[in-house]
């Protein structure tokens, strides 16, 4: 009999181990262009009329009046005595309504779809004048139609004053306004325009606003502008858009902006934030701790200072984490000119994440209570942002073709 070969027992298969890293991160989506202007002049519109009602008043002040902090949209400071009760008087703050801030956002973006193309001092006086002075238009805290010149502050009649009945260079009218936030509240649409291109709409803004500001009021408008557009750069972060806003900011406007991003970078609750940053600001206000009492050197220019509005707008927007709630709560409840400082951060929040990040329920409610399409003229500024973009890479070209001639080797 043969003897049987022995058979080697089966050699096992060798099974992957278990895995527990975890997955990979889920690619960010980048919103686009026609959402980022979207989010951004809706962020802004919104960000206005959550602050309006408890403008002019201290964070103290308005966790008593309203039992707390400011959560959502809330009525009138002095209820249904709006109309008469002072300070606030005759203007319906509240409710859903929006206030100067964006009346001149979207006047600005009318004169984009007049011009459709890069705006100067000279745009403000041949457009924007004859808009606020001549043409009417439902004004939400009036509860009437009316020209805007008839709402808004005193800061933007000079405009009309200097330029409809002074005749003043366009270039040189700022020069004597009282210095406040006064251009850069409506200054979104000229980092839309040039949307990734901080610098461009830095330089930009300064022009429009030599029209209307000098000193730290227009760098404000021009760094404000630059914020907006470094917020649509495709990765933009709260913190890349402070840190683009430092390396064009100058004088008290840039220590003013260190300053609260040093005090922010500590926090990650508004509550917290309050004070500090407030703190941290105060060295380069001019109005003083009483904001209805201003000092005797308040609005004045100097190079030592800054507006209060643009750096605690940043210093809320890097403590809310560039989250649209927790970012334009923070600018409301923070008080003072908090109307402004919500306009500006709810503007960056929203270019940088696009039109979802405002919540709707806001949204509805502001555009249906101040009578508003908050949607139209992002419409109207997405087209004008593509076509001067076209026409910037078509000035681009001749200048590289005319360039080219002039280094040719001969």
């Amino acid at each position: 009999m043969t003897p049987m070969t022995p058979v080697s027992p089966p050699t096992a298969v060798p099974t992957a181990a278990p895995t527990t890293a975890p997955p990979p991160p889920t690619p960010r989506t980048e919103p686009s262009l026609p959402d980022r202007i979207t989010g951004s002049l809706v962020g802004a519109a919104v960000g206005d009329a959550l602050g309006g009602p408890v403008e002019g008043y201290a964070p103290e002040q308005i966790a008593e009046r309203h039992g707390g902090r400011v959560s959502g949209i809330v009525g009138p400071w002095n209820g249904d005595r709006w109309r008469t009760a002072r300070p606030i008087a005759p203007y319906h703050k509240g409710d859903g309504h929006v206030t100067d801030d964006t009346l001149m956002t979207h006047a600005l973006v009318r004169v984009y779809a007049t011009v459709r193309d890069h705006l100067d001092a000279y745009s403000v006086a041949d457009h924007l004048v004859p808009d606020l002075m001549t043409n009417p238009r439902w004004i939400p805290e009036l509860e009437a139609e009316a020209i805007p010149l008839h709402r808004i502050f005193l800061a933007e009649k000079w405009l009309a004053a200097r330029l409809h009945y002074g005749h003043v260079d366009p270039r040189e009218a700022g020069t004597g306004n009282i210095v406040n936030c006064g251009a850069a509240m409506y200054m979104a649409p000229v980092g839309l325009v040039n949307a990734a291109d901080p610098r461009a709409a830095y330089a930009e803004a300064l022009d429009i606003a030599g029209a209307h500001q000098s000193s730290y009021g227009r760098e404000a408008a021009g760094v404000f502008a630059a914020a907006v557009a470094a917020a649509c750069t495709p990765g933009a972060t709260a913190a890349s858009v402070v840190e683009e806003c430092l390396a064009l900011a100058k004088d008290g406007t840039r220590a003013a902006i260190e300053a609260v991003a040093e005090v922010a970078a500590r926090h990650r609750d508004f509550e917290t934030a309050l004070a500090p940053i407030r703190a941290a600001v105060a060295p380069f206000d001019t109005v003083g701790p009483d904001y209805r009492a201003p000092s005797l050197g308040a609005r004045r220019p100097s190079r030592l200072h800054s507006i209060e509005e643009l750096p605690v707008a940043l210093g809320m927007l890097l403590v809310g984490g560039a989250d649209y709630r927790r970012t334009v709560l923070g600018s409301v409840n923070y008080g003072r000119d908090c109307d402004s400082i919500a306009t500006m951060s709810g503007a960056i929040v929203g270019a940088l994440h696009g039109e979802a990040a405002v919540p709707e329920e806001w949204a509805g409610r502001v555009a249906e209570a101040s009578r508003l399409d908050l949607r139209a003229p992002a419409a109207v500024l997405t087209e004008v942002a593509r076509e001067v973009f076209a026409r910037d890479v078509g000035r681009r070209r001749a200048h590289e073709s005319a360039f080219a001639a002039l280094t040719a080797a001969r």
